[in-house]
């Protein structure tokens, strides 16, 4: 099972699926050599062979000597070997080198865990911060005044339990359940917002207290849920269900997937703009109420990238006073598991970050994101005790251009060399 291009192009047979994703795919689409995929107008991984992502001949933002930047003086951690990394602000930035090189490190073990002490919760500045102390792994962590809020942005899940859901994760449940609370049958009846959250009594299933499921212990064997025959899955009591909102239950909403739900509240501004960011990041095909043990890690990292993209918009909307002025964004990797035509959604999603004020800094060995970055730090140049020192630190045309030791500079010359986009 595998997303990288070359291993594709390689393969004596390619079974490709879809064509969509969910309940949108689970069909093959084209079986046979890569040529007979390029040549199946049905087959993504087909399109995407034949018209890859293109890529601007400059960085979309310049990094200048004078380009307020974070700086890591002196790291030592793991393998680290006393490095010091300018981290430009405002900036994508992609933390590049062979696996075990220092990447992740550099990014999450000394970057992250140093900042994230210097900014509490609320983005004002912390005790440690205030004493200029909270280094970790590294001398000093210099810049972070520029920072109001650090943010890791991992593949942990969203929720432990079946009640937590993409609805409710982003947000737009307390917004749904007041449209349903407005309707005539609800005012009639009496009911409130609360009536239809799956959290509290009073309106959820009392069987399965609102997850849609029981759980059925098995003694010596793990325990199975099963969809709760009192309610069907449904997580609310017929009462509760019997209220319509455009001819829908609140069931049948959150059994909706999020494409045909995003159509479907056009009406209502703010929960369609959260449902079509959800889209644009190529997770049209869950359902609203899609029970969060059930979601890979690569689907809830990119649920909490469209929360951030969502908070953006808000923050817009805010008193000046009280908008968050900059927020430092730390992945690990983003696109491990995710389809080429996923890849491309995940790269608009972080230059929507990047262009509203934030820095993005992530690890990263895909060569499209990569190229897409506005400044890339090479570490290296081998793993282990070969690696652990900056090789490079430039915008990714010029590492192409410039290789010099760097295994990533050479790779992206020769990818580079066919998808610059002329037009640019």
């Amino acid at each position: 099972v595998e997303h990288d291009e070359d291993t594709i192009r390689r393969a004596d047979h390619v079974i490709d699926l879809g064509p969509g994703a969910g309940v949108r795919g689970g069909r093959i689409v084209a079986q046979g050599r890569v040529a007979d995929l390029l040549a199946d107008p049905q087959s993504i991984t087909g399109k995407w062979l034949r018209e890859p992502l293109r890529h601007p001949p400059r960085p979309r933002r310049a990094v200048a000597a004078d380009t307020p930047a974070l700086t890591v003086r002196g790291a030592t951690l793991h393998n680290l070997q006393g490095v010091d990394a300018r981290i430009p602000l405002g900036r994508l930035v992609a933390v590049t080198g062979v696996s075990g090189s220092g990447k992740s490190t550099l990014a999450r073990d000394v970057l992250f865990a140093s900042a994230r002490p210097l900014r509490s919760d609320d983005g004002r500045r912390g005790d440690e911060g205030r004493r200029g102390g909270g280094a970790v792994g590294c001398a000093a962590l210099e810049g972070m005044e520029a920072v109001d809020r650090v943010l890791e942005v991992d593949q942990t899940p969203i929720g432990k339990t079946p009640r937590s859901c993409p609805a409710t994760y982003v947000g737009i449940w307390d917004d749904i359940r007041r449209l349903f609370a407005e309707t005539p049958e609800a005012r009639l009846r009496g009911y409130g917002a609360g009536r239809f959250s799956f959290n509290t009594a009073g309106g959820r299933c009392p069987a399965c207290e609102g997850q849609g499921v029981q759980t059925v212990e098995m003694s010596f064997l793990p325990d199975v849920k099963l969809v709760c025959e009192s309610c069907r899955g449904q997580r609310f009591d017929p009462e509760t269900l019997a209220v319509r909102y455009r001819d829908r239950s609140v069931g049948e909403v959150l059994a909706m997937n999020i494409e045909d739900a995003a159509e479907f509240f056009r009406p209502h501004a703010a929960v369609h703009h959260v449902l079509t960011l959800l889209c644009d990041v190529g997770l049209g095909y869950l359902t609203l109420g899609q029970q969060s043990p059930t979601l890979s890690g690569g689907e809830a990292q990119r649920i909490k990238l469209v929360t951030e993209l969502a908070k953006v918009r808000a923050d817009l909307r805010a008193p000046l006073r009280t908008r968050p002025k900059h927020t430092l964004y730390v992945l690990d990797e983003p696109t491990v598991g995710l389809h080429m035509s996923d890849v491309e959604k995940l790269v608009r999603v972080l230059h929507r970050l990047v262009d509203a004020g934030n820095t993005v800094v992530l690890v990263e060995h895909n060569l499209d994101v990569i190229a897409e970055s506005d400044w890339v730090i090479d570490m290296g140049p081998e793993a282990g005790a070969g690696g652990g020192r900056l090789v490079a630190a430039a915008p990714p045309q010029t590492l192409a251009r410039r290789p010099g030791r760097s295994h990533t500079g050479r790779a992206l010359r020769d990818f580079l060399a066919d998808r610059l986009d002329a037009a640019s």
